[in-house]
């Protein structure tokens, strides 16, 4: 009985001995720690104090107790400081997810050697060790090279057929050969057998194809790196198109976008044309573009806003957009209104002239449709390309695939207006004001200069005579960047979309000018909005939206007349009023009084060390001298607290 009890008062001592040892070191260094940490921190403590006692031995023990319990809590922070730098809090809280990390970094291996083979099979191996050809055979070897980039991205897969389309519209950083190559991925991908297509179709309708459609034909009209699209018949007569999702296109999407991001994130930390595109940023953005893709409801809410926005009395454009079977929509399934015709890239040679269709309006229809989704509506198909638009048969123009949509608040579609006025009035201090207005700036920028290095763009790309072509948006953003502009992704969508658009102008009328026109349609919106009825609506609206302030204003006056009157009338202006500022300058005040303390506590246990003055405790140690080791104790505690504090500065993340 003696001896149990002995044995649970002894473990009961160990228990709170190790609980005191770990708290106190963590509220030192001010972390949150989990048991596992906490327990070693307790423990390493009491075997630094067991090892510090037997080093004092028993004579001198009793006179350096004081010592002995610094030391000891001197341990146990110092072992918690290195284990945080070294196994920072959370770092092993995978350790239980290692087995699925593991099938995950197999299954990326497999992946990057099979990416490695395809570029090898399509001779990119040259390539990627940075060698070719220069002088005359330099633009053979690059349209050979552009072909074989094409075909590889194709057997890639999915993920980076759709990098490829991305990149046929970046004419600032590939050259022609590259853009007009690639731009053949739209409707150039091998289709998947109809097996797996109703498959796909019975399991997210529940039912089998014959269900719902009375016809369903099994050779696909298109065949995209996502989907594929099928020309089908309702059971109550309508004609539509079906589109299908490729079976297990998910799983192979997120594991190529994890290869995408390491591979961004090494540029960006390797490379300074990485950093300065913002390697990531961009990653995160085709990611997010293409898991809205992946998901057929978010196309169908996307479409239903747009036919929304077209139907208000102020939108002109004669384009069509197909309507949704909402009923019969999925996230891997989405039913359209059929629109008979066939796509611009295919109708861009003698179909339009054997209509008899004039080019310069269709162009000017086609613009007037993606300007209005953009300066009207906010809600604007996001990829214009050829292989989207639609000459239907009777001889308008028609809009598909809304997978990839943009979207633009009212302040930004006014300072784009702005931005087009400027450019049409050619007047480059407006264009800054518009420029700032539209971008996201520094505190301090050069305005001035700014303003001269828009005289030079626009002397440069919007002078009579001279067409603006596709390095016009290539040298606006590197002027943005030059100046340390950022660009919002909703306009960077925008400019996106405009110059993917220009692609499609030039199919159907080769040299129009696309910036002209926007000039144009930006100044009819203006005259539009002065005209008397637009004046008094607009006036209308700002009145509703001052009246309640109006009503308040005539308290407010009297209130403000009667201080005045009596003397009253103060200013008052707080001083760090935002939380942020005052727990900026307390951490500040915090490190630099903890590094003062820590540095006078130590002097002066140096002081007190160095003298042999003071009461005798034993034949080797005075007072004095305790209490200078003591304060030692205290200033290496202090120390390690501050260096701990700035290290755990630099590694937290920007903006927390």
């Amino acid at each position: 009985m003696e001896l149990t009890l002995f044995l649970f008062v002894a473990a009961l001592s160990l228990f709170l001995t190790v609980a005191a040892l770990s708290v106190g070191a963590r509220r030192l260094l001010g972390l949150r720690i989990g048991k596992v940490r906490a327990a070693l921190t307790g423990l390493v403590g009491m075997g630094a104090s067991a090892l510090i006692g037997a080093a004092m031995g028993e004579a001198r023990r009793g006179a350096l107790i004081s010592v002995q319990l610094g030391l000891t809590v001197l341990a146990a922070v110092g072992f918690l400081a290195l284990s945080e730098v070294l196994v920072p809090s959370g770092s092993l809280a995978g350790v239980v997810r290692w087995p699925q990390a593991i099938r995950r970094r197999v299954a990326r291996t497999r992946r990057y050697g099979q990416l490695s083979r395809i570029a090898m099979r399509h001779g990119l191996g040259g390539a990627l060790r940075g060698r070719g050809r220069g002088g005359p055979d330099a633009a053979v070897e690059r349209t050979r090279l552009a072909a074989s980039v094409r075909m590889a991205l194709e057997e890639a897969g999915a993920t980076f057929v759709k990098l490829g389309q991305v990149l046929s519209t970046r004419y600032d950083l590939l050259p022609g050969e590259f853009v007009e190559e690639l731009t053949k991925l739209q409707h150039q991908v091998a289709a998947d057998s109809w097996e797996e297509v109703e498959r796909v179709l019975t399991e997210e309708l529940g039912k089998e194809p014959a269900a719902f459609f009375a016809e369903f034909d099994h050779v696909p009209l298109a065949a995209g790196s996502i989907a594929q699209v099928h020309r089908a018949r309702l059971a109550t007569g309508e004609e539509v198109v079906v589109k299908v999702q490729r079976p297990g296109a998910r799983p192979v999407v997120d594991r190529d976008l994890d290869i995408l991001f390491r591979m961004s994130r090494k540029m960006e930390e390797h490379t300074s044309w990485g950093r300065d595109f913002g390697a990531m940023d961009l990653a995160e953005g085709f990611a997010n573009s293409l898991n809205e893709e992946l998901d057929f409801r978010i196309e169908a809410r996307n479409m239903a806003t747009i036919r929304a926005a077209g139907n208000r009395e102020d939108m002109v454009s004669k384009v069509r957009m197909p309507a949704v079977f909402e009923e019969l929509c999925s996230r891997r399934v989405l039913v359209l209104e059929c629109l008979s015709g066939v796509p611009l890239n295919a109708a861009a040679g003698t179909v339009i002239e054997e209509r008899g269709l004039d080019r310069t309006e269709l162009a000017r229809q086609l613009l007037e449709c993606v300007l209005e989704q953009i300066m009207i509506g906010g809600v604007f198909h996001a990829d214009p390309h050829p292989g989207n638009i639609m000459l239907l048969d009777d001889g308008s123009l028609g809009l598909i695939d809304f997978g990839s949509v943009g979207r633009i608040d009212r302040v930004l579609r006014a300072a784009l207006r702005n931005l087009l006025l400027a450019i049409h009035r050619s007047d480059p201090v407006a264009l800054s004001d518009a420029l700032l207005e539209l971008v996201d700036r520094r505190e301090e920028i050069d305005e001035i200069r700014l303003e001269r290095a828009l005289g030079r763009f626009m002397a440069r790309h919007l002078t009579p005579g001279v067409r603006p072509d596709r390095e016009m948006f290539a040298d606006l953003f590197l002027l943005v960047a030059r100046h340390g502009l950022t660009v919002p992704p909703e306009i960077a969508a925008t400019f996106r979309a405009l110059a993917t658009l220009e692609g499609a102008m030039e199919q159907l009328v080769p040299g129009f000018d696309i910036v002209a026109q926007a000039r144009s349609f930006a100044a009819a919106q203006l005259e539009r909005k002065l005209s008397p009825g637009s004046i008094g609506q607009v006036l209308s609206e700002e009145a509703l939206a001052l009246a309640p302030m109006l009503r308040r204003l005539p308290r407010r006056v009297e209130r403000i007349t009667n201080a005045l009157e009596h003397g009253r009338l103060g200013v008052q202006v707080r001083l760090l009023a935002d939380e942020r500022d005052r727990r900026f300058v307390r951490s500040l005040v915090h490190d630099v009084l903890l590094a003062f303390l820590g540095g006078v506590t130590g002097l002066i246990g140096v002081l007190l060390l160095g003298t042999d003055h003071g009461p005798a405790l034993n034949h080797s140690l005075t007072l004095f001298q305790l209490i200078g080791y003591n304060l030692m104790v205290v200033s290496c505690v202090l120390v390690i607290r501050v260096v701990f504090g700035i290290f755990k500065a630099q590694r937290r993340p920007p903006g927390r």
